[in-house]
């Protein structure tokens, strides 16, 4: 009997043994199966923000340009690669990574103004002469072709959910100190854009590094460099209240929900400062020529700059158009040299810095779907001059020296018709204002002091005639169509009408200066490829 109960205990702790294992056995497949439960929850993520990525970057590759403004980027540019690494169609393979797409256009433009502003594609806004000087009452003329264009993008899948891309472009609107249009018209190329782009498809993180245009300036949809919303104007200035530079950069962009972006950037800083009369007190040092040596034009000045400007823009899609809310904050230097007032008194100098800020938004409206799209935008702020194509300027002076920020706005509303398949009529209305700044004499900006008695007078002195602009307003309509679209490229040609007004402050008798601008441009584009 002992014997046999023995047997059976020994058997009960195999049996019991054997049901441990079974137990260990189940919550390890538990385990692995909750793991891969999770890797597949995790996978289904990342594969929906690809997805919705994806869709959301041949949603804008469909965004074509106007009848033949630009090209629209559609299948020739490739946004993002196929996951086989194969290139889109109008691109090239390079290696067995990486595609690269040609681009530009080559253009013969035509310009006629009244008054004279001595320009060539791109209008001086703020260079519209009073009716004291004779360019007011002279007519000008020109043919140009310096606005063709050259550009590649090159796109590598480094990873399927990793793409880097370069781009660069360049027209030849560059004007060295012995460029002429006397006989050769040797004009030199210069960059507009040369970046580079990474982009994690999957986190959606977006980094940009070089020089494009600004985070200031409203996109098409998302914020996506190559789709800025560019008014389709043939002048290179744009429009007055059209917000925007092409400088070097540091972007960071994050994807942070579908139709929802958020951006920051770091951009090459610079000030644009008040022409004559305004003058700088001798002791004040506001900028300075550049340096050969160091690679800067000594026919120009460059303002005193020791932080980048600092922009950010939050974008959204909620189903019906593309919304933006942006901002930007500047920092402004100046130095004022010690003074000798005797031998023995001394006043030390001093470096002073000023804040520049600016507050924005932008909508776009397809308020008839692929037929009628309007957009408005704008920015307020104090020192925001250098972001507006009229480039009224940043900041003047108070009577100590110090600096003062310029208060100013600046305001675009537009629509873009699109009449038919390769025709699209635009028209666009813009609004620059400054405000008073600073001293009350030559060293402020819009001081009631300035003697403009002689603005409408021709021959009059310039130290009659000291208006400083309050305001550029101008409306200007256009078209753009397709005479040719095919297998060797596009053939297009386009117009552009405009009107704007220069108004100055009142000066010193309660006197005020305006004149106006009319400007006619027509342009013909060969786009190859």
């Amino acid at each position: 009997m002992a014997a046999r109960l023995d047997a059976m205990q020994r058997q009960m702790q195999a049996l019991q043994q054997e049901l441990a294992a079974l137990r260990r056995q189940a919550g390890t497949q538990r385990a692995a199966l909750a793991g891969e439960a999770r890797e597949r929850r995790v996978l289904s993520r990342e594969q929906a923000r690809l997805a919705a990525r994806t869709e959301h970057q041949q949603r804008v590759a469909q965004v074509g340009g106007p009848g033949g403004a630009r090209p629209g980027p559609s299948a020739r540019t490739p946004v993002i690669l196929a996951n086989d690494l194969a290139c889109n169609a109008g691109s090239y393979a390079l290696g067995p990574a990486v595609c690269f797409t040609p681009g530009g256009f080559v253009e013969l433009a035509g310009i006629a103004r009244n008054p004279n502003v001595v320009s060539d594609v791109g209008t001086d806004f703020n260079g519209i002469p009073f009716r004291n000087d004779p360019r007011s009452r002279e007519n000008e003329f020109r043919f140009s072709a310096r606005q063709s264009r050259l550009s590649g993008l090159f796109t590598a899948k480094v990873e399927p959910t990793l793409q880097i891309s370069g781009y660069y472009e360049i027209d030849f609107l560059g004007a060295a100190t012995n460029a002429n249009s006397r006989e050769s018209n040797s004009y030199n190329p210069r960059i507009r854009q040369i970046f580079a782009t990474v982009d994690s498809l999957d986190t959606g993180w977006h980094v940009l590094a070089g020089q494009a245009w600004s985070l200031i300036t409203t996109d098409l949809s998302g914020i996506t460099p190559l789709k800025e919303q560019i008014p389709l104007t043939i002048d290179v200035q744009y429009v007055p209240g059209f917000n925007w530079t092409r400088n070097p950069q540091l972007r960071v962009v994050k994807d942070v929900a579908p139709g929802l972006w958020v951006g920051l950037s770091a951009e090459s800083p610079q000030s644009v400062l008040p022409p004559s009369p305004f003058a700088a007190p001798s002791n004040v040092n506001l900028s300075n020529a550049g340096d050969p040596v160091g690679q800067l034009n000594t026919t120009t000045t460059y303002s005193n700059n020791s932080v980048p400007d600092i922009i950010g823009k939050v974008a959204l899609e909620p189903g019906f158009g593309h919304f933006e809310l942006k901002g930007l904050v500047r920092f402004f230097d100046d130095r004022l040299s010690a003074t000798n007032l005797n031998a023995v008194t001394r006043l030390p100098g001093r470096t002073d810095t000023a804040l520049g800020y600016g507050i924005g938004g932008a909508a776009t409206l397809p308020v008839i779907d692929k037929r009628l799209d309007l957009q408005v935008s704008g920015l307020v702020g104090q020192g925001i001059g250098r972001y507006g194509s009229a480039q009224l300027p940043d900041f003047a002076l108070k009577a100590d020296g110090s600096i003062a920020p310029i208060p100013a706005f600046q305001l675009l509303a537009g629509a873009v018709a699109h009449v038919q398949p390769g025709t699209d009529v635009f028209v666009y209305a813009g609004w620059e204002h400054a405000s008073r700044a600073g001293a009350l004499n030559a060293t402020g900006y819009g001081s009631p002091t300035l003697v403009v008695t002689g603005c409408d007078v021709e021959g009059a002195t310039s130290g009659t005639c000291q208006a400083e602009t309050r305001d550029i307003r101008q409306i200007t309509g256009g078209f753009w169509h397709d005479l040719y679209k095919g297998n060797f490229g596009r053939l297009v040609a386009g117009a552009q009408v405009s009107y704007t007004e220069r108004d100055a402050f009142r000066g010193a008798y309660g006197i005020a200066a305006s004149n106006h601008l009319v400007t006619g441009l027509t342009s013909l584009r060969y786009y190859p490829f």
